[in-house]
């Protein structure tokens, strides 16, 4: 089955793209190891391989993936005491039973992963902790985005997740609950503080401005927050 999977993948990936395929974690590593899949999102959950063609994902997705990391940066250099780390594009693993790429991964504090020579953008959960905040961009993969990833980011012990509407310009926030599962919020834990309508407010911007632009925006707004 290892050979099977990789090779529809490595010579159609538009056959398996954005929909679940039953797999074992030796077929998920075969394709995580691949040279040539470098430009696509990966997930894994106990027995089931889902690929992003990330080739499809378009200016939209690029213009918001950029302006959310520069959201971060933002944010954090009005509290300069918290330390960050944004690791966007890597590979989340829970070696054997789930795996995740985000296209937004954020640690706080100073236990963070760092990379050791001759590794691959790999975060071993085993030997380190899960990020306080992931976030899709969810373009062509709302649905999966809302469902099946929320299942699995939620099952990883997450404490925030975020999805972010391409098309309709919003943000989805959850925060982990006690009992295991996402609920919905309207302030962000991760950057505490933060209203998630603000977020959307920079997102409605993008209908007549530059990403860049949207972000001078919120840089003003936060800063009338802090001092408010």
């Amino acid at each position: 089955m290892t050979g099977s999977i990789a090779t529809v993948i490595q010579t159609n990936i538009t056959a398996t793209s954005s929909q679940w395929t039953t797999a074992t974690w030796e077929d998920y590593l075969v394709v995580r190891d691949d040279s040539q899949n470098d430009n696509i999102g990966l997930f894994f959950n106990c027995d089931r391989l889902l690929v992003i063609d990330m080739g499809k994902e378009g200016i939209n997705h690029a213009s918001i993936n950029n302006l959310f990391t520069v959201l971060f940066y933002i944010w954090f250099s009005q509290v300069p005491e918290q330390i960050y780390s944004s690791l966007g594009g890597c590979l989340l693993e829970k070696p054997k039973k789930q795996a995740a790429s985000p296209d937004l991964m954020l640690y706080l504090g100073s236990e963070y992963p760092t990379w050791q020579t001759g590794e691959r953008r790999y975060i071993n959960l085993e030997q380190w902790r899960v990020p306080d905040l992931v976030g899709e961009i969810s373009d062509t993969t709302l649905t999966i985005d809302l469902d099946e990833k929320k299942y699995l980011y939620a099952d990883l012990g997450i404490p925030e997740y975020w999805v972010i509407d391409v098309k309709g310009l919003r943000v989805f926030a959850f925060g982990l609950q006690s009992n295991g599962k996402y609920q919905e919020c309207e302030t962000s834990l991760a950057l505490s503080g933060l209203p998630i309508s603000l977020l959307n407010q920079t997102l409605e911007r993008l209908n007549a401005e530059t990403n860049g632009s949207a972000a001078i925006w919120f840089a003003q707004q936060i800063a009338s927050l802090k001092t408010e």
